[in-house]
């Protein structure tokens, strides 16, 4: 019986987030647009959700024309609903896709809007375009969206730029000032972005020296085909027509199972997920190319929202208390860590949040001057569309995002 109401909450879990912010798994739109008169004003917006408020933005701003090129995947999805809970300033959005959706309507926050087909002129004609599509897409047009004077900013989720000179790698409570003065931007890992936002506070109170994570990903970190896997490799089992489920699009199945694979094995031993976190942390963080950063990444049967232990050692001694103060006043962190309430970080209840959850603080007994702790967050959100909004958002702030001139 366990295992049925487990099994029942999964499916639960995994239909509320195919159907976010309106959205079905069959619902093809690739791009809408919708427009509506807003004069300019001043507004504000909590960082944090609106069940924590901590850090506002105020922004004056001309509402801005806004694209978004990946709506029917997983991020887009969250991206739509992220601006539409924030109220970022959108006088006409557009989301382009194939020519399969073009000409559909579709009722959002924003109107009544019609699907376009993706061109690059298209494009440019917005003040910023949210690129949610895999990484040869983003390399072979987000260049050119972004190309000149006339060109729009450009937000990108995939991992196209993330390495590149020059380019920002930005998680926004870390490092937004690097957006200043450009137009193409990179969103980092969904593992990078929520680790980072519970290290960073500790980072600039003690001076991180080395840092070890091991994580627990999500099923929908492989996006809808993921999560449909993990749902209906559960169900088969659980319904007696399999005793091991099928996999396709995991190198083993994923129900009632860990895979410590993901993505490619590198020369080192490493996979490039776990490489992914070094090479994200010393970039984010402004750490030397040899700073030392080691994680295992392991795939895990939830539906959503990732995991991650993490034992960071620092330069300077190490005071609990002073963390734990630390953490509760960063911006998009809750500390949920009251063990005598078992009270703790979980993928049940960091799912849907705009915070990652931290807790199980302590000082480490293996290692000086280091401190353990666990670390949940929804890589749709802080991983991904929330972070990418966010980014925007700094932008408005810092004058690297406006309006252009009609």
């Amino acid at each position: 019986m366990k295992l049925i109401s487990a099994a029942g909450a999964l499916l639960a879990i995994a239909s509320s987030a195919s159907t976010a912010y309106g959205f079905s798994p069959s619902t093809s739109i690739s791009s809408f647009t919708s427009s509506r008169t807003i004069p300019t004003t001043t507004f504000t917006r909590p960082i944090r959700s609106s069940s924590s408020p901590s850090t506002i933005l105020r922004m004056s701003a001309a509402p801005l024309n806004v694209g978004i090129v990946g709506a029917t995947g997983a991020v887009g999805k969250e991206i739509v609903g992220c601006l539409e809970k924030r109220d970022f300033p959108v006088n006409n959005l557009r989301i382009f896709g194939s020519e399969r959706s073009a000409g559909k309507e579709v009722d959002t926050k924003f109107g009544k809007v019609t699907v376009e087909l993706f061109g690059e002129e298209a494009a440019r004609e917005c003040d910023v375009v949210f690129l949610a599509v895999d990484g040869d897409f983003s390399l072979a047009h987000a260049e050119n969206i972004c190309k000149g004077d006339d060109g729009a900013v450009v937000i990108d989720n995939s991992s196209a730029f993330r390495f590149v000179d020059g380019i920002p790698l930005v998680v926004p409570e870390i490092n937004a000032e690097t957006t200043k003065g450009q137009k193409l931007i990179a969103n980092p890992n969904c593992t990078t972005a929520i680790g980072l936002m519970a290290v960073w506070p500790l980072h600039k109170l003690f001076g991180l020296k080395k840092m070890v994570m091991s994580t627990y990903q999500a099923a929908s970190g492989a996006g809808q085909p993921g999560m449909d896997e993990l749902v209906e490799g559960t169900r088969a089992v659980l319904a007696g027509e399999r005793d091991v489920a099928e996999n396709k699009i995991f190198a083993h199945p994923l129900p009632f199972n860990v895979i410590p694979h993901i993505d490619k094995f590198q020369e080192n031993g490493y996979t490039k997920e776990e490489m992914k976190v070094t090479w994200e942390t010393r970039k984010i963080c402004g750490l030397a190319d040899d700073f030392p950063v080691s994680c295992t990444a392991v795939r895990i049967p939830t539906s959503r929202a990732h995991s991650e232990s993490i034992v960071a050692l620092f330069e300077n001694p190490v005071d609990v208390a002073a963390a734990r103060k630390a953490l509760e006043e960063a911006p998009g962190v809750k500390l949920v860590d009251n063990v005598d309430k078992l009270e703790y970080p979980m993928p049940i209840t960091a799912t849907g949040q705009y915070d990652i959850e931290v807790g199980r603080l302590r000082e480490n007994i293996a290692f000086d001057n280091a401190l353990e702790f666990f670390v949940c967050g929804d890589q749709l959100l802080r991983g991904a569309a929330l972070n990418a909004v966010i980014v925007g958002e700094a932008m408005i702030e810092n004058g690297a995002l406006t309006a252009k001139a009609d």
